[in-house]
């Protein structure tokens, strides 16, 4: 039986990296979702996982949960070809009749994903920064 800790998503962020290997451009997308593990859980694990639309090859991606300000738990996680990732995580264990509760209570989790940008939209965005009429805070086009 498989239970999914916090589903809903409340903040996405992209920041470009421009990889000058191979020319291509790539944004570090994060997301932070909560998670909550109640003081009866029964179950030994939790996972987070995902897919990632236009995945940057050879890019892990980087799972972090706080609790608070307190950071608990971090992880880096392979990609698989068609995008998906999963990370599973101990929450309660049990050895010789002892629980123990390694995760309780609220949390949350910081996922960190790179992908890649098509070119054209990144010269739309430059477009529409140069034109004054919105406020793009995207560093690579500072650059431009």
């Amino acid at each position: 039986m498989k239970t999914v800790f916090g589903v809903s998503l409340f903040l996405m962020l992209l920041v470009p990296v421009m990889s000058l290997a191979h020319g291509e451009v790539l944004a570090m997308q994060e997301t932070i979702i909560p998670m909550n593990v109640p003081e009866n859980n029964k179950l030994p694990w939790g996972f987070v996982e995902g897919k990632i639309a236009s995945h940057a090859e050879q890019h892990p991606v980087i799972i972090q949960i706080y609790q608070g300000e307190k950071p608990v738990h971090f992880a880096q996680v392979p990609v698989n070809d068609d995008g998906t990732y999963q990370y599973k995580f101990r929450v309660l264990d049990v050895t010789d009749g002892k629980t123990t509760r390694i995760f309780n209570g609220d949390y949350t989790v910081k996922i960190f994903k790179m992908i890649e940008i098509d070119s054209n939209y990144l010269g739309y965005l430059a477009e529409q920064k140069k034109s004054g009429l919105f406020d793009i805070g995207i560093g690579i086009l500072d650059k431009m």
